[in-house]
């Protein structure tokens, strides 16, 4: 009896330790964290490289053939490249802790509004802008210009106008925006703007890969080994994933998986809540601010908000582009270890994405920005942020 007492114990013991000595759930937080880290900011972070590379590419061809012989339809399929590119940085923006706050990477491409006095300024001074060309431009235009006139709303600026692509026809005119009045601007000026710009957009991207992947492709790389920029956490020589896949170990920044799971939903979910309710739309709609107009120039603000909210999606879901949970994601979890507020947090989830599609239905931001639909969109986000920090706190007792 006694010999049976000790083996039930045992066993009790290792169900409550497990493999290496973690509890069961415990061990399916690690499992959460192995499926999210590759099949979410990897590949995330994956499509933006790639994607900023070829926008990149692009125009620095537009630029080089020059705008008398630019076709509409290739100055179409560099618009189109701009906003596959953009989409994949706003699904990143649920993971915004790490690189791309620790470099300084999100204010660096995705400040606005454009100032676009400055800009007219800077494309109106003809020594400025031929140091903007060829290669050296690209190192030219992070150093020199600020962040008010780069990354994604600058080049937005030169590709669109009132929600439509730029006519050919205007680039080969002079530049007529009411800021640029009195100044001469050329389209080919505005086309090496822009090429520079994306080149430095495209370095950032890559970085933000190999920061998180160790092993991301070697031309991205070696890439970043030209710039000679930081890609590890700091004081160590791990990447990001790294040191996320290695929680609860000696050397990780996570102490716990607990607390790493904890992040993801605060630190990333949470955090772009708060911001797409009460700063993207909250500075105009309130009237603290009403040209805090995130991407007016495309006009979409709206997709920009919605791919915000996918990228929560995503993440409790644990695959980029999920539509339903992953067999190991947060959701998952959720589900497994019969947490009450489930049910309550994927149906604000679902009622954020309806409420944004709504407003979108109903017109761009810029224009609707005052509509009692905004406010409708801003509620159901914010419901969203409460149950995703209700779920935050329900894991760190885990």
């Amino acid at each position: 009896m006694l010999l049976a007492c000790a083996g039930m114990c045992l066993a009790a013991c290792e169900d409550r330790t497990g493999k290496d000595g973690l509890t069961s759930a415990e061990q399916e937080m690690k499992a959460v964290v192995e499926q999210y880290v590759p099949g979410v900011v990897y590949a995330t972070y994956a499509d933006l490289a790639k994607e900023t590379g070829e926008l990149y590419d692009l125009l620095a061809a537009a630029s080089k053939k020059g705008v008398a012989s630019l076709s509409q339809g290739e100055l179409d399929a560099i618009c189109a490249k701009f906003l596959q590119a953009r989409q994949s940085w706003e699904e990143s923006e649920a993971f915004l802790y790490g690189a791309a706050t620790d470099f300084g990477i999100d204010p660096h491409i995705d400040t606005w509004p454009l100032d676009v006095e400055a800009l007219a300024t800077s494309l109106s001074n003809a020594e400025q802008v031929s140091k903007l060309e060829g290669e050296d431009g690209i190192a030219y235009a992070a150093a020199k210009l600020g962040q008010e006139l780069l990354g994604f709303h600058g080049i937005e600026f030169i590709l669109f106008r009132d929600g439509a692509n730029r006519k050919v026809e205007a680039l080969r005119a002079n530049e007529t925006h009411e800021a640029f009045a009195g100044k001469t601007v050329t389209g080919v000026q505005e086309l090496i703007y822009a090429t520079a710009v994306a080149g430095d957009l495209r370095d950032n991207c890559y970085r933000l890969l190999v920061s998180w992947n160790a092993d991301a492709p070697v031309q991205y790389r070696n890439r970043c080994n030209e710039l000679e920029v930081a890609v590890t956490l700091s004081g160590s020589d791990k990447s990001y994933g790294e040191n996320m896949l290695g929680a609860a170990a000696k050397g990780s920044t996570y102490a716990t998986w607990q607390e790493t799971l904890s992040s993801i939903l605060v630190a990333g979910c949470s955090n772009i809540c708060n911001e797409v309710a009460n700063v993207k739309m909250g500075n105009a709609h309130s009237g603290e601010d009403i040209n805090y107009i995130e991407s007016p120039y495309s006009k979409k603000s709206f997709q920009d908000f919605i791919d915000n909210i996918l990228s929560i999606q995503y993440t409790l879901y644990g695959k980029a582009g999920a539509t339903k949970a992953e067999s190991h994601s947060l959701m998952s979890f959720f589900q497994t270890y019969k947490y009450s507020g489930y049910n309550d947090l994927q149906s604000d989830l679902d009622a954020s994405l309806k409420a944004l599609k709504a407003c979108q239905a109903k017109g761009a931001f810029v224009d609707i920005y005052k509509d009692a639909s905004v406010q409708a969109a801003m509620d159901a986000v914010n419901d969203l942020d409460d149950e995703l920090n209700k779920a935050a706190a329900w894991i760190v007792k885990q």
